[in-house]
């Protein structure tokens, strides 16, 4: 999974590249530095 650092605050779903089934991302990043992940299975 990739990370774009320069956005501050993201929140969004991708899909897991094993199973597909969708995950629901948040990230949190301060001067090009991840301070808080968060992945959440999104059951279907």
């Amino acid at each position: 999974m990739l990370v774009d650092i320069s956005v501050r605050t993201q929140k969004y779903i991708e899909d897991c590249e094993v199973c597909c089934n969708p995950i629901e991302v948040f990230v949190q990043c301060q001067d090009g530095i991840i301070i808080e992940f968060d992945a959440q299975n999104i059951e279907q």
